[in-house]
């Protein structure tokens, strides 16, 4: 028996015939993906970037830890795209998604609570990646997303 918020109508596809992802997937994708955000926001601030990197990331091994944490999820943008070519990939991205979800949640709280003064800002990613990871698990839609049969 179907739950009622795993219905599909027609207006849930896109004009090549795909199920629509949903918003907050993206969402998703921009929180793991946060690292190469600030990067390419403080290339864009010349003069502010190094302080900007500074404020999100006093310590340099978090930084290239979260951008090679946030590679997923680039290629997750980018795969999104051409998911009726690469099936198999597509069907496996949700579980590669899932597992650096999780890792990033643990680092992010693990860095929250070894810092003995942990900023606001460390607080509110713990805080968004334990929804993040809650509403990938919970949500039924994006499931359906990554699983149905594409022709």
């Amino acid at each position: 028996m179907k739950n009622k918020y795993t219905q599909v109508t027609p207006d849930d596809y896109d004009a090549a015939g795909r199920l629509r992802l949903p918003v907050l997937f993206w969402c998703v994708l921009l929180l793991q993906a946060r690292t190469w955000v600030l990067f390419i926001m403080a290339g864009a601030s010349r003069q502010q970037g190094d302080t900007l990197l500074t404020l999100f990331y006093p310590d340099h091994q978090a930084f290239w830890g979260g951008l090679l944490m946030g590679l997923p999820a680039l290629a997750g943008f980018f795969l999104c795209a051409w998911r009726q070519h690469f099936l198999r990939l597509w069907h496996y991205a949700y579980w590669i998604l899932l597992v650096v979800q999780v890792v990033i949640m643990c680092q992010t709280a693990f860095h929250f609570f070894q810092d003995d003064a942990s900023s606001p800002v460390s607080l509110l990613f713990c805080v968004a990646d334990v929804v993040a990871l809650f509403w990938w698990v919970t949500n039924p839609r994006l499931r359906q997303c990554f699983s149905a049969p594409m022709e």
